[in-house]
């Protein structure tokens, strides 16, 4: 008895289509397709192997992609495997259709023409996963999750990002969310009955838990949000000195890699060379540049400028000095002209010192740390690591394992929560008329409701979902 999976909506929802593997070669390419006619558009293109094919959910079936119904006069686009997916139990909470194919750009663009020319279109950047929000599958701070699993750089972000689409910063959010609920509700009634003899509010038992409860929550979820910057943007660490001090040498040794030109020539640098580093999970560009000195040439000149900028940029400041030639007026100059920004003074080629290492503190007594270290001999660089990390951290043991943490939307909403917690806990503590805590409290409820989605605007939501690629 042959078995078919009917599709029984009406078909009001567009379909939707894109690649969702990025651009390249690679062995596989996937093409999704989410809406009420995905399975009806894939059986008029797809020739399985198996002619008793049923499409179950959720089992891939082999067979060839051709340009029409499959006839004598048709031509195979590429050779696949598919599968369908039946709704609710898809990433959308609609029928999903995927096909994986040859990861050729020119044949993944052949289907994607092809089912361009039924009743289907090309989904925006991040319309999947705006669909599973709408529909219910995830919340927005899930959704946001996903940009984050896809952008982040070190493995720490990647876990954090795991964590936030596991539900953790919902969950977080949410417990507070119920407390003022039901603060709200007390408050309510207490509005609605105002003669009543019993005193409905303890506003001292109210206020300490208020305190406990909300507070302290939300301003733990405003210091995360610091740290959830750092792990997901990163720092930009500039490298700087004088000419042949040893920048490219100590970037090289960072990385572990001969990326930048190293010559005993002053000036071989001049240009500004970046790659992204990972510190204790924090995601760190760090950025060689042209060495600082007068009377350059014109193309050194154009890289010294270039540096110049990438300092005023930068977060933080390699200051590099070569210790074989000890601490020269030219050094101090330019450490002069950078000490506005947070530095740390790296002095280099301790390996060539016949004595003991000069002390530094006069030299530069308002800089972070003083690391000595030989880029060529690798010595001292986990040294300088460590106050990289403790330049961006301070004390490490305030970096709580939170598993997730508030990105700027949410730490913006955060804070115009806990603004308006002050107006509740001074209400609370002043035994201010119910009307104004109710006020207050709705204010706040509404702040965290847009974090999670429950009020969040048009606007924040293309907004949000504008920062995905195409396909996701």
């Amino acid at each position: 008895m042959s078995c078919q999976a009917t599709d029984t909506r009406d078909g009001t929802v567009d379909t939707i289509v894109a690649i969702s593997t990025p651009p390249g070669a690679g062995g596989i390419g996937v093409i999704r397709m989410s809406g009420p006619r995905a399975l009806s558009v894939l059986r008029q293109i797809f020739n399985p192997h198996n002619p008793d094919c049923c499409f179950h959910s959720h089992q891939l079936y082999y067979g060839h992609i051709y340009t029409h119904s499959p006839v004598a006069s048709s031509k195979i686009v590429d050779e696949v495997l598919v599968v369908y997916m039946r709704a609710p139990k898809t990433y959308t909470r609609e029928d999903v259709v995927e096909i994986h194919g040859h990861g050729n750009f020119l044949a993944l663009h052949s289907i994607l023409e092809l089912l361009l020319s039924f009743p289907v279109r090309l989904a925006e950047p991040g319309e999947f996963t705006k669909r599973a929000f709408l529909n219910g599958r995830i919340d927005l701070t899930q959704a946001e999750a996903v940009i984050d699993l896809l952008s982040a750089r070190t493995r720490k972000g990647v876990e954090m990002a795991q964590a936030q689409l596991a539900g953790r910063l919902y969950e977080q959010v949410d417990a507070i969310r119920q407390v003022l609920a039901r603060m709200r509700a007390l408050v309510e009634v207490a509005i609605d009955f105002p003669d009543e003899d019993i005193e409905i509010i303890n506003h001292a038992a109210l206020s300490q838990e208020f305190e406990t409860m909300v507070r302290l929550p939300l301003a733990s979820l405003l210091q995360h949000s610091r740290q959830g910057r750092i792990f997901r943007e990163g720092i930009s660490v500039v490298i700087a000195g004088l000419p042949n001090v040893g920048k490219s040498s100590l970037l090289n040794t960072l990385l572990q890699s001969e990326r930048a030109l190293v010559t005993a020539i002053p000036g071989t640098t001049r240009d500004t060379i970046e790659e992204y580093l990972d510190i204790e999970g924090i995601p760190v560009r760090i950025i060689d540049t042209a060495g600082i000195r007068e009377n350059a040439e014109e193309v050194e000149e154009l890289g010294i400028l270039r540096a110049r900028q990438q300092i005023e940029q930068a977060d933080l400041v390699l200051f590099l000095i070569d210790l074989a030639k000890g601490i020269r007026a030219e050094d101090q100059e330019l450490f002069d002209r950078i000490q506005h920004k947070p530095v740390i003074l790296v002095a280099n080629k301790i390996d060539l010192l016949a004595g003991g290492s000069p002390c530094l503190a006069e030299f530069s007594p308002h800089t972070l740390a003083h690391v000595y270290i030989s880029a060529k001999g690798q010595q001292g660089i986990d040294e300088l690591k460590q106050a990289i990390f403790k330049a961006v951290a301070g004390n490490q043991g305030q970096w709580e394992d939170a598993g997730c943490a508030p990105n700027l939307r949410h730490q913006n909403a955060l804070s115009r929560a806990y603004t308006a917690s002050d107006l509740i806990l001074h209400g609370l503590q002043s035994s201010t008329s119910c009307d104004l805590l109710a006020v207050d409290l709705q204010e706040c409820l509404a702040e965290l409701d847009s974090i999670v989605g429950i009020t969040t605007t048009e606007d924040i939501l293309d907004l949000v979902f504008q920062q995905f690629c195409l396909g996701k």
